[in-house]
C-alpha cells in the first residue's frame, strides 16, 4: 500500500492511497488517470473491514448476464487492438456492481504480477466456469482472444436460453406437483382423520386404502424431525460424494441416460466441444494439445473422458474420425462429417457445421420438452386423484352404510 500525492491537469493538490507492487507501479497509475505524482511513499497496510455484515449479505452476485456484458466488451476492446491491463482498467472505471468491480480489481492485479489471463480468470470459479477459462486458454494459444470472446458470449447465450425454456417447460409440472402434495397432506393431516373418529363412534373399520394414508400420516408426524435431519445428511454426502472425481465422472454419465434431459445435455456438451475444437484446429494448435484443452470445455467428466480418449488414440496414430467412433456418443452423421473433414482438409469448418447442428437439435429438443413431459405428467396426476378419490370416497360409501346398519 502506498501513499501518494500530486497534481492533476488542473494543477490542485491531490492525494490518495494506492495498492500496487512497486513505486514506479503506483506512478503509472496516476499517470493514466492524469495525475503527475509528487511524492510517493509505503505505508502500512491497515486491513479494515468497514462494510457491514448487513451489507456483505446484500451484495449483489455475479450472475450469467453480468459475464455476458463481460465477454461481449472483451471481445470488443481486444478486437479494437486495446491491451489486456487497459482494457481492465477501463472495466473497472465502468463497473457499477461491487462484487464485479473486486473481480476486475484481482484480475487486473493478477495480470500485473504476471499472470495470463485464463489463470487470473480461474481465481474465480462463481464467475468464470471451466469452460470458459479452457476456451480463453485456447485464445491465448491461438492469439485469437476476440473470436474466443464473440464465441463465449453466443454460448453462454445460448445456454442461457436454453436454461430459461427449460425452467419454462419445467414450471407448470412443478406447480402442479407441489398442489397434489399439498393436497395430499391436507386430507391426511385434516380430512381422513375426521372420518377416523366417525368410524369409531359407529364401532366400522375404515377401508384398506384409507387407513394405509392415515398410518402413512401419522408416521410423517411422529417421525418428520427425524426424516428432516436424515434428508440434510444425505444431501450433504451426496454434494461430497459430487464433488470427488469418481463421483462426477459416475453423475455426468447419469445425466446423458437421464429421459428426455439427457439427450439434451449430450447434444449441448458435443456442440461446445465442435466449437472450440474447431477454433483450435482452425489457429493450427496440434491436435494432442488442442484436445487436452477442449476436453474441460465440455463441462462434462464423462464426455470429457471420451474426448481424452480420442486424444490417446490420435497420439498412436489413428485418425479423427476413427478416434471418435470409438468413444460412442457421436452419431453416424457427424463421424461421416468428420471423415469427410479429413480427407479434403476442411475439418475446421466441418467441424463449425458440427457444432451449429447440435444447436439446432437442442432447440428443437428444448422446444418439444414440454410436450414430452406432458404424457407422463398426467399419469403421475391420474394416479395421485385415484388414490386421494379412493381414501376419501370410500370412507364415505362405507360410512353410508355404517349409518343405514347395512356396513
Amino acid at each position: 500500500m502506498y501513499a501518494w500525492r500530486g497534481r492533476n491537469a488542473r494543477g490542485e493538490t491531490v492525494q490518495g492511497q494506492m495498492e500496487a507492487l512497486t513505486e514506479g507501479g503506483v506512478a503509472d497509475e496516476l499517470m493514466a488517470i492524469g495525475v503527475a505524482p509528487v511524492q510517493i511513499a509505503a505505508v502500512a497496510k491497515v486491513v479494515t473491514d468497514s462494510t457491514s455484515w448487513l451489507a456483505r449479505f446484500n451484495q449483489k452476485p455475479i450472475v450469467v448476464e453480468d459475464i455476458l456484458v463481460f465477454s461481449r466488451q472483451m471481445h470488443t476492446l481486444s478486437k479494437a487492438g486495446v491491451p489486456i491491463f487497459r482494457a481492465f482498467a477501463g472495466l473497472e472505471a465502468s463497473a457499477s456492481k461491487p462484487t464485479m468491480l473486486a473481480m476486475l480489481q484481482d484480475i487486473r492485479s493478477s495480470l500485473d504480477q504476471g499472470r495470463e489471463l485464463s489463470a487470473a480468470m480461474a481465481r474465480h470459479p462463481k464467475a468464470f466456469s471451466a469452460f470458459y477459462v479452457s476456451m480463453v486458454q485456447v485464445g491465448e494459444m491461438t492469439g485469437r482472444l476476440p473470436e474466443v470472446f464473440l464465441n463465449l458470449h453466443e454460448q453462454l447465450e445460448f445456454d442461457r436460453d436454453v436454461r430459461e425454456r427449460v425452467k419454462q417447460a419445467m414450471r407448470y409440472p412443478m406447480f402442479v406437483m407441489v398442489a397434489m402434495a399439498v393436497a395430499v397432506v391436507i386430507l391426511t393431516v385434516f380430512v381422513i382423520p375426521v372420518f377416523a373418529q366417525v368410524f369409531e363412534g359407529f364401532h366400522a373399520q375404515l377401508p384398506l386404502l384409507t387407513r394405509a394414508l392415515l398410518g402413512f400420516s401419522g408416521w410423517m408426524v411422529s417421525w418428520w424431525p427425524l426424516l428432516v435431519l436424515a434428508g440434510m445428511a444425505s444431501s450433504l454426502a451426496i454434494k461430497s460424494y459430487l464433488r470427488t472425481p469418481a463421483g462426477r465422472y459416475r453423475w455426468d454419465a447419469l445425466k446423458l441416460r437421464l429421459p428426455i434431459v439427457g439427450d439434451i445435455l449430450l447434444k449441448g456438451a458435443l456442440a461446445r466441444f465442435a466449437r472450440s475444437f474447431a477454433l483450435a484446429i482452425q489457429s493450427s494448435v496440434p491436435l494432442v494439445p488442442a484436445l487436452n484443452v477442449v476436453a474441460v470445455t465440455v463441462d462434462n467428466d464423462f464426455i470429457s473422458s471420451r474426448i481424452k480418449q480420442m486424444r490417446d488414440g490420435i497420439e498412436h496414430g489413428s485418425s479423427i474420425s476413427s478416434c471418435a467412433a470409438g468413444t460412442g456418443v457421436f452419431t453416424p452423421l457427424v463421424l461421416q462429417m468428420m471423415a469427410v473433414g479429413e480427407e479434403t482438409g476442411e475439418l475446421d469448418s466441418l467441424m463449425f457445421e458440427i457444432a451449429r447442428m447440435y444447436e439446432q437439435q437442442t432447440d428443437y429438443s428444448v422446444k418439444g420438452l414440454a410436450a414430452a413431459i406432458e404424457p407422463i405428467l398426467l399419469v403421475v396426476i391420474a394416479v395421485l386423484v385415484l388414490l386421494l378419490a379412493l381414501g376419501v370416497f370410500l370412507p364415505l360409501w362405507s360410512l353410508g352404510q355404517a349409518a343405514t346398519g347395512r356396513g
